[in-house]
């Protein structure tokens, strides 16, 4: 039985609570020249003064403008998360569906690397890798795109050789279409689904990383970042600076990570036969 997947997940309460918070905070990153008072790279103010109505949550250790700092760092965290999520998910989709489809030594290569990367630990890789060549963002962005397809690779390969079975992949076959024109006309149509799970799963993780790579100070110092705020402010807790400086960067990151928890539940619910409500609206 197929399903709306719109109306279904319009009723899903915690989905579109996910939906709302995350457009809240996506708008909040694009109006981040507009809604900042201050430019983030501005120095000149006092440091440490505390919240006014000049500088909302006050200035930081060197003069920043907490604020615009906040607002701008948000801005990296999700266009990061983005970037990340679609070009991992593109190349998982890719591999794993002409993996299924053409079979022999290519599927069994590109399966081997995606079960080598499933046994090292991601963090592991990032870190050495910014610890010791010191990547740029678009470096570090492609860099963990690269370790993060396999499990979508994995998950479109294993629906690819179930679609194989269908007739009208088959019919297209014997009409001698070239595996190309199967896999982008016929397949990869039906796999959404997955590529829409993989890509909220995948941003969510990426959020999460950079921050942590930001936090440990191995993220390009040249990028604002929630991590790195609160890596600073971390320092300065004898300052009693926590609720201006440190609690807003952990809130936004908290409220960014949960949002895409809330849609990557609310999609997983909807087309996941395991979890899908017996209420689903059939087409």
């Amino acid at each position: 039985m197929h399903i709306k997947p719109f109306k279904e997940f319009k009723k899903d309460k915690i989905g579109v609570a996910g939906l709302m918070l995350i457009l809240l905070l996506i708008t909040t990153a694009i109006l981040a020249p507009v809604i900042a008072p201050h430019d983030p790279w501005d120095y000149s103010a006092p440091a440490f003064q505390p919240p006014s109505w000049e500088h909302p949550l006050g200035t930081n250790d060197i003069g920043y403008d907490i604020y615009s700092e906040l607002v701008w760092s948000l801005r990296t965290s999700i266009l990061f998360g983005i970037a990340v999520a679609a070009i991992a998910c593109t190349i998982g989709l890719v591999l794993g569906v002409s993996a299924a489809l053409i079979g022999g030594m290519y599927d069994m290569v590109v399966m081997r690397i995606a079960d080598a990367l499933l046994a090292i630990p991601t963090i592991m890789i990032l870190i050495l890798i910014a610890a010791y060549f010191k990547p740029s963002t678009t470096v570090l962005i492609i860099a963990l795109s690269l370790v993060l397809w396999q499990t979508t690779a994995r998950g479109v390969r294993a629906q690819t050789l179930s679609l194989k079975t269908k007739l009208y992949v088959k019919a297209a076959k014997n009409a001698g279409a070239p595996t190309s024109y199967i896999m982008y006309r016929h397949v990869m149509p039906e796999l959404f689904p997955l590529y829409a799970m993989g890509f909220v799963t995948k941003a969510r993780i990426a959020v999460f990383m950079e921050a942590g790579l930001s936090f440990l100070g191995i993220f390009d110092p040249t990028t604002k970042s929630l991590g790195i705020m609160m890596s600073y402010a971390m320092r300065y807790l004898y300052l009693d600076v926590w609720f201006n400086w440190l609690l807003p960067p952990v809130i936004a990151l908290s409220l960014l990570i949960i949002s895409l928890g809330f849609i990557s539940y609310a999609i997983e619910e909807i087309f996941d036969p395991r979890l899908r409500r017996n209420n689903a609206t059939p087409i």
